[in-house]
């Protein structure tokens, strides 16, 4: 049988450049092989159980001298750009990928919010070799799983599939990046998706408004100033002109590092990927968006009313410097000690001892600019929020003169440990992981150091960030007030 290539032609979407990639049908064709495995719930179940989480390293894998767990990864860059790493774990008989793309809702521009999340389902729509919703049932139907995620930095997109299903993951995943098929009835069915997503969990579920809100109030640079989400108004005006627009500049190898993790042969691996991905041509670089940040100067204050709410909450936010900084780090502690867990600071005084709160949280943002320090509490309706902010200000005061006790730096230190024995348990969190250090900070070894910098903060770090960054002039508070109780509370 005569060995066809992929068509070059893509309609409004075509890539130019030669296309090599071939398709080898029907023996060779991953996807005629998946189809043809199709034998019904049997196999399907028979791959969940292959897909079981698997434990994180194996026997070989090198240990580090402190003890912890170290990933080990071979990384490459093909002729186009794309980035590869490659991470072998012979553990259990299954492997993730992972495709994350350098693009993020800090890209859009005005009048086009939520874009990036569009695209993100658009994503699964088809392409030149994969029908409509076909990618999900490829990789259900062969025991595997996928998804994707967007955020104001990234877009990423994943399976977990059988050790034996490895062609299929790593085709799907070029074909889509080579061939999506932008078409007016795929966007518009997904455009009226996620329209559909905004009003679910957004413009009408309690507290739906308020991280837009945070946001809005914080930010002056219109990067970070919007949700990933979109606003409805921008999802009304989007049109497939702006969509294929968006797939040129943005979907290229150029601009995407992929991440494989799990049962695999390098050699094998990198030579399909080589196959399926290396003649996708690269694109122009696109634009770098302006992420900087002018030094807030004063309290910033905002009131919102929630028909959805029935508690008052409280946001607080201060501008910080981005992830991956000593000063992140220590205020990655700082949180912890603050409103991690139930022994912390504020959750001892303020819901335990005072009950004012039913919750509290406290954490910085990850992101690749300015980025946020938030506390959120949810208030007992009966209480004031005046109170419970005062109280929250007074333990920052206080943690800026005594600091916490050693005992206190020890428990996170371990707390983190464990968090990384955990989201280092699976091939998908780890091929994610990897992707994320890639794309945010260029370092992918993250995935092994950033433990370290957490265990060199110091107390005097904690002190020091939170006199930098926890004061008044660079605060930002936002009350979300239940519609009904809004004249009487706040």
């Amino acid at each position: 049988m005569n060995q066809p290539s992929l068509p070059d032609s893509r309609g409004p979407n075509k890539r130019s450049g030669p296309v090599e990639l071939k398709v080898f049908y029907p023996q060779e064709n991953p996807l005629q092989r998946a189809r043809a495995r199709l034998s019904g719930l049997v196999s399907f179940l028979l791959g969940c159980a292959l897909a079981l989480p698997q434990i994180a390293w194996s026997s070989e894998t090198p240990v580090r001298q402190s003890g912890k767990p170290s990933v080990s990864f071979q990384e490459f860059t093909l002729k186009n750009g794309l980035r590869v790493i490659l991470s072998e774990d012979h553990a259990a008989p299954t492997y993730s990928i992972c495709v994350t793309y350098n693009v993020g809702s800090r890209d859009e521009r005005p009048g086009r919010t939520g874009f990036a999340h569009l695209f993100e389902h658009m994503m699964f729509q088809g392409s030149a070799n994969v029908g409509k919703g076909e990618h999900f049932i490829l990789v259900l139907n062969n025991g595997g799983s996928a998804n994707g995620t967007t955020n104001a930095d990234r877009t990423n997109y994943f399976e977990t599939l059988p050790a034996n299903q490895l062609e299929l993951g790593i085709f799907l995943e070029a074909d889509r990046m080579r061939a999506l098929d932008v078409t007016q009835a795929n966007f518009d069915n997904q455009h009226h998706t996620v329209q559909e997503e905004r009003r679910l969990n957004y413009d009408n579920r309690p507290y739906g408004r308020t991280a837009e809100t945070v946001l809005d109030t914080a930010y002056d640079n219109f990067a970070y100033k919007h949700s990933t989400i979109g606003s409805m108004e921008d999802l009304n005006a989007a049109r497939i002109d702006d969509a294929r627009a968006f797939f040129r500049t943005y979907y290229a190898p150029n601009n995407a590092t992929l991440s494989l993790v799990g049962d695999f042969q390098t050699e094998t691996a990198l030579a399909l990927i080589k196959r399926y991905f290396e003649s996708i041509p690269s694109q122009p670089s696109p634009p770098v968006p302006d992420m900087t940040e002018p030094e807030q100067t004063g309290e910033r204050r905002k009131s919102l009313e929630d028909a959805f709410a029935q508690a008052p909450r409280i946001d607080i936010a201060y501008k910080i410097k981005q992830g991956n900084t000593p000063d992140w780090y220590a205020l990655r502690m700082l949180g912890h000690i603050m409103a991690g867990d139930l022994s912390s600071h504020l959750y001892q005084k303020l819901v335990k001892e005072l009950e004012l709160v039913v919750s509290v949280s406290a954490a910085p943002d990850e992101r690749r600019g300015t980025s946020l320090f938030r506390i959120s509490l949810v208030v007992r309706p009966d209480k004031s929020l005046q109170e419970v902010e005062r109280f929250v200000h007074e333990e920052i005061e206080r943690l800026k003169k005594e600091p916490p006790a050693d005992w206190e730096l020890d428990k996170v230190r371990m707390k983190f440990r464990r968090q990384q024995a955990q989201e280092l348990y699976s091939s998908l969190s780890r091929a994610n992981a990897l992707g994320h250090y890639a794309v945010y900070y260029n370092d992918p070894d993250l995935i092994n150091t950033a433990l370290d910098k957490i265990a060199q903060v110091t107390k005097a770090d904690l002190q020091r960030v939170a006199d930098t960054y926890l004061r008044e002039s660079n605060r930002t508070v936002v009350t979300t007030v239940p519609k009904s109780k809004a004249a009487t509370k706040g």
